[in-house]
């Protein structure tokens, strides 16, 4: 069982044209299936649950698209937090959120400090983030917290205790929905040793069954981490 799944939240719009209905109805949709998919990652002793809900990129979409994302956002912070908190999940919130409205800024610090302390699961959501942004941040805020440091002395250990996830284990899956097969700027440092797995399944039908499926083949996957397999250990012993 993977400690930490990351996942690429697509084909939430694709999923409401499909069904001649507006790409905002789709992203209702896959708000909806959020808080069941984190229960059940709880229940399975998943830590760590990390989901790509706004990209950097995302601005370039439609201004109501994007203004119904932002209400959203909202909304499922003042809906579902009262109960996910109750169930013990600790929610993190990565990225650029200066760039949101001062609203949603507030909520999330307060669901933010409200949860710090729970334990059953942290939810980890990426909102106005990239990956790219998050290593150069990580360089700035190394340089803060070293002034005058030479440039000879950053190490990858160091860089990472000042990345967005400092503090938690990198991804061991990394799940994409909708069908594509990229990581699009999404913890591009965090995933350099993360099993890929991509499924066609748009986000709103991604379900529990969905979740075991990807379960049951990251179980097949030997993550050797640049060493040999274990068969060739066995073999020339």
């Amino acid at each position: 069982m993977p400690q930490h799944i990351a996942i690429i939240m697509d084909g939430n719009g694709r999923w409401a044209q499909k069904r001649h209905m507006p790409r905002t109805v789709g992203h209702a949709k896959g708000a909806a299936g959020v808080k069941a998919l984190v229960e059940s990652c709880a229940e399975k002793g998943i830590k760590y649950l990390t989901l790509f809900a706004f990209s950097t990129e995302n601005w370039k979409r439609p201004a109501d698209e994007v203004s119904t994302l932002m209400g959203l956002f909202v909304q499922y912070l003042e809906k579902e937090m009262g109960a996910l908190a109750a169930a013990g999940v600790r929610l993190k919130v990565i990225g650029d959120v200066a760039g949101f409205p001062a609203e949603l800024q507030t909520r999330i610090h307060a669901a933010e400090a409200s949860t710090q302390n729970n334990q059953a699961i942290t939810l980890t959501v990426a909102a106005n983030y990239g990956g790219q942004w998050d290593v150069v941040q990580a360089v700035k805020n190394w340089q803060a917290a070293n002034p005058g440091a030479d440039v000879a002395d950053l190490t990858q250990e160091r860089l990472a205790q000042h990345l967005s996830t400092a503090g938690m284990p990198d991804p061991d899956l990394l799940i994409r929905t909708g069908g594509e097969q990229r990581i699009s700027n999404f913890l591009l440092w965090q995933s350099a040793y993360a099993e890929l797995y991509f499924t066609d399944a748009l986000w709103p039908e991604f379900n529990e069954a969905e979740l075991s499926k990807a379960l049951h083949w990251f179980a097949t996957r030997e993550r050797r981490f640049g060493k040999v397999a274990n068969t060739q250990v066995k073999e020339t012993a």
